[in-house]
């Protein structure tokens, strides 16, 4: 953790709790593909959906990442969270708990968009050891329309799940979106907003999906929490030492996939690769 102070109870470091590491931590994207009641589901077979994600997790797993993350990135385009049927959480919890199973890594789970009651009900679910909620606090006017912070019901239905030990990984200043609501505030204090209301790490993005946020930007982010720090959207094999020279871990998928799109399988050589430039 940094030396700033905290602006929340202490808490122990999520990453080492559920990682083992404290820095240094690597944690792949399972972008599934799209699930039944999404607009491009070709159905009425599921199994391929957990085939192509068990053969992503097993090349991260194979190329020595510390964890996974599982997101229905497939369900372009995203639904706001009222909208979201309980077939995802359905899809997605089977699919979580094969990958856990056949990999034995921590996982994660984002249910998009902003889903942070169905990622929770998911993990409680699949055994999961962390959720991924890309707007904790405040408000956001993004694609899928204006998307307030999900930290009050979140943690209340955590709470009624009995699943206090999964962790809330929580975006900063959340990509694929405009922040006019909020910009009379300045990037540090939206941090500490999140961290305020009882996040556990804090993840720094670029503009969109696969875009590399400028390292002075991510400074300006890790500078601003005493919360473990990861960045989560164009991290590379070229960037990624610079990149943790700044923060605790990544996230990554895009750059991983084949040929670099998101909507591809994961490379097993670009993983290896990436892994090997990550622990030098």
């Amino acid at each position: 953790m940094s030396d700033v102070p905290t602006v929340a109870r202490e808490r122990d470091h999520a990453l080492k709790a559920i990682f083992g590491r404290a820095h240094g931590v690597l944690i792949g994207v399972v972008h599934l593909l799209p699930l039944p009641g999404s607009p491009d589901h070709r159905g009425p077979e599921v199994e391929p959906i957990y085939d192509r994600a068990l053969d992503d997790a097993r090349a991260y797993a194979g190329a020595g990442f510390d964890g996974l993350i599982v997101e229905n990135h497939g369900d372009i385009p995203f639904a706001k969270p009222e909208d979201i049927g309980p077939e995802t959480a359905a899809h997605m919890a089977v699919a979580s708990d094969r990958i856990r199973r056949e990999t034995r890594l921590p996982i994660g789970v984002n249910v998009l968009a902003n889903a942070a009651l169905h990622a929770l009900a998911v993990a409680s679910a699949a055994g999961a050891r962390f959720v991924r909620v890309n707007q904790w606090a405040n408000a956001y006017v993004a694609n899928e329309g204006l998307i307030e912070g999900a930290a009050a019901q979140a943690t209340r239905y955590r709470r009624e799940l009995a699943a206090h030990g999964v962790r809330i990984f929580a975006d900063a200043h959340v990509k694929h979106g405009a922040h006019a609501i909020v910009q009379d505030r300045s990037i540090p204090e939206l941090v500490r907003d999140v961290e305020f209301f009882s996040a556990d790490a804090i993840i720094a993005t670029g503009q969109r999906t696969g875009h590399a946020a400028d390292l002075d930007y991510i400074r300006t982010i890790r500078s601003a929490t005493s919360l473990p720090t990861l960045v989560g959207s164009g991290v590379t094999s070229e960037n990624v030492g610079d990149i943790l020279n700044v923060v605790d871990g990544v996230i990554i998928a895009s750059a991983l996939k084949v040929d670099g799109r998101w909507w591809n399988a994961v490379d097993p050589e670009r993983a290896n690769r990436f892994v090997d430039r990550a622990r030098r």
